[in-house]
């Protein structure tokens, strides 16, 4: 595969990574399975057990299981044939999958932002709108 392709494919496969890491780690679906895994990471015993039920918490821990799961799926290798490639494709992927989540979650934030600058917006023209109507009844009168 020619290195143009390989980038292609780079840039293409981070793009579920990141989706899939982002849903189960973030959204409402996956909410009661992942406050259960929160708890248990918090609870349980052994090392072994907190760090793997962490695991689906975390998304940035999260990208690197699904990007093993994408390389087992596709077998993607990155500038070399054999297990180096699997290895360089493995971390720029989680990379790359870890900047589009962070871009996301940017974009979420300026929309939260937004939303709320407006809200608060419509709350004061509200309250103001009371005493226009009571001056503007004064002017009639």
């Amino acid at each position: 595969m020619t290195l143009s392709h390989q980038f292609a494919y780079l840039i293409l496969l981070a793009l579920p990574i990141a989706c899939i890491s982002w849903t189960v780690t973030h959204e409402e679906v996956f909410r009661e399975p992942r406050e259960w895994c929160k708890d248990r990471s918090q609870a349980c015993r052994k090392l072994v057990e907190r760090k793997f039920f962490y695991l689906f918490t975390c998304e940035y821990c999260f990208s690197h299981y699904v990007t093993a799961l994408v390389l087992i799926i596709t077998r993607f290798t990155l500038l070399y044939d054999g297990w180096r490639g699997y290895v360089l494709a493995e971390f720029a992927l989680v990379w790359l999958a870890n900047i589009y989540m962070s871009f996301f979650n940017r974009l979420r934030l300026d929309i939260k932002h937004e939303n709320v600058t407006i809200a608060v917006e419509q709350e004061r023209a509200q309250e103001a709108s009371p005493l226009v109507t009571s001056a503007s009844e004064l002017l009639r009168r």
